[in-house]
């Protein structure tokens, strides 16, 4: 019994010694770093974050870590075996403290708003302000304000299923669309409706109830647009200047109809040909929009069968601040000017001009001087697929300043291009202007298209040469020509030299940032014969 009692005295004493204060306030690797960091007294304490380790000014919260630490030592010694030889603590134990928020709450809600407005300008607002909301009360509440959701688009879930189902999934979606129209987008500026096909004339009468700073409006691939639905967001939206209805089956007396009542205001239009296209062109021949900047009427490739008729000078009154006019993959047949016919006043602001055509075109060199007679400021041209186009015909255009020129194949490289002459016409009058150049099937000879390029060697006067792509694809182009016309482009980020039958193998490739021109100029170089 003695030793019994003995072996218990001394397991006593090992427990106590276990749990002594001095014990308790020896100090962990962790607290000596964190008083390294931020040393007691500084002004100075540590957050930890998820992903980083900030060091705020200011009193600091206390340690998580060792306050746990210190209720788990509190718990040792409250445990039934220890209870007899328990040692009384020096001092009472520092009660925790409420967690700290984190510095998300810390952030004022304006600069928020600044910070979410950088990110939405230059992403839009989805995926990210879905997310933002989910982090914390102070996000979700910036997230949450309708300045932000300026632009949207909305496609319905599930495109592609059976018609049952994608009908549902409509409904279900304008469901939602109930309540985050008045409680989220009503400052909504920009909206693009995609494959919408039975619920798209409630959508718009959501928009048009809750949507008075609407600017834009795009429906793309949508059925069952009505006259009611495009009259009613004209009248509710007395800021809408743009809209495009490409690729979707909307009646032409609805969009008349839209014109007659927004044209005056309207400054950008898109549409899809197709027969009745005629009739809303005829409108804006009728100068409902006076104020038209950007007309696009396109079609998809081998669509088009039947050629349109479009007045020139008819549109040249009817739209005259037209600054872009896009004409893409139609079979557009111009009405002949008549000899009696007084030239049209224009298009002085006209600043782009897109024939693209990959189908039978009949734009010629004439119909381009009645287009571009009164268009000074044209900075793009282009004329693909134009085959009628010579170069003689584009050098008494009045533009003095063109940057972009495509004379290349649209949809059509296998197509066998006849030998032309005169490229040296481009180059000597816009050499100074010209960012990019198409010149792609183009069937010039070699002696053309060195004389041409020559003219961006510097030898010609042009000091500043702003070329920055070049595409010669399937041209007769030389690697003399190549060559020279790299080293005297330093500013060359795109050449396109495939199908070069001229060139060694190896190099008929695109290059497309500066390392690989470059590289391509090395090649070049040492593949030259070297002068005897």
């Amino acid at each position: 019994m003695a030793s019994e009692a003995a072996g218990l005295a001394r397991g006593a004493r090992r427990r106590v010694r276990v749990v002594h204060p001095a014990a308790a306030q020896t100090r962990s690797a962790e607290d000596w770093w964190w008083d390294r960091l931020a040393p007691s007294g500084s002004g100075y304490h540590l957050l930890q974050s998820d992903s980083m380790l900030l060091v705020l000014p200011g009193p600091g919260p206390a340690r998580l870590r060792a306050q746990r630490r210190a209720a788990r030592q509190a718990r040792r010694l409250r445990s039934p075996g220890s209870r007899a030889v328990e040692a009384k603590p020096s001092s009472a134990p520092t009660p925790l403290q409420e967690p700290d928020p984190g510095w998300g709450d810390r952030v004022p809600l304006e600069i928020l708003l600044q910070i979410f407005g950088l990110l939405v300008a230059a992403d839009g607002p989805i995926p990210f302000l879905g997310r933002a909301a989910r982090v914390c009360r102070r996000w979700n509440e910036a997230a949450s304000q309708p300045a932000l959701w300026h632009t949207l688009t909305l496609s319905p879930p599930l495109v592609g299923r059976p018609a049952k189902t994608g009908a549902k999934a409509e409904k279900k979606l304008l469901s939602s669309l109930e309540w985050l129209m008045p409680n989220r987008f009503s400052q909504l500026q920009r909206l693009t409706l995609i494959h919408w096909k039975s619920q798209v004339h409630l959508v718009l009468k959501l928009v048009s109830e809750s949507c008075p700073r609407l600017t834009f409006l795009k429906l793309s691939d949508c059925h069952g647009v009505t006259l009611d639905a495009l009259i009613m967001i004209a009248k509710a939206c007395p800021q809408l200047h743009s809209l495009d209805l490409q690729h979707s089956m909307v009646k032409s007396t609805a969009v008349v109809s839209f014109l007659e009542e927004a044209g005056p205001r309207m400054r950008k239009l898109w549409l899809t040909y197709n027969p009745q296209t005629t009739a809303i062109l005829g409108a804006l021949l009728g100068s409902c929009c006076p104020q038209l900047q950007v007309l696009e009427v396109s079609t998809g490739l081998n669509h088009n069968i039947i050629p349109f008729q479009l007045p020139i000078e008819a549109l040249q009154k009817g739209c005259p601040q037209l600054q872009v006019l896009r004409l893409l993959n139609l079979t557009w047949l111009p009405k002949p000017s008549g000899r009696a016919m007084t030239p049209g006043p224009g298009f002085p602001s006209l600043e782009e001009l897109c024939l693209a055509s990959s189908t039978c075109n009949f734009v010629s060199n004439e119909v381009l001087g009645r287009l571009l007679h009164g268009s000074p400021h044209l900075r793009l041209l282009d004329l693909r697929g134009c085959a009628r186009i010579t170069p003689a015909g584009l050098h008494d255009l009045p533009c003095q300043e063109l940057e972009q020129l495509y004379l290349g194949l649209y949809d059509m490289s296998d197509r066998l291009t006849l030998a032309k002459e005169g490229s040296p016409l481009l180059t000597q009058k816009w050499c100074h202007s010209l960012r990019e150049l198409d010149l792609s099937g183009q069937g010039f000879s070699e002696k053309d298209l060195e004389q041409a390029l020559a003219a961006f060697s510097g030898t010609l006067g042009c000091s500043q040469l702003a070329l920055c792509s070049l595409n010669l694809r399937g041209t007769r182009v030389t690697p003399g020509t190549v060559s020279s016309v790299i080293s005297s482009c330093p500013g060359l980020l795109y050449l396109n030299l495939e199908s070069c039958r001229c060139l060694p193998r190896g190099l008929k490739q695109a290059y497309r940032c500066p390392e690989e021109v470059q590289w391509c100029l090395e090649q070049l170089l040492t593949s030259l014969p070297s002068p005897s």
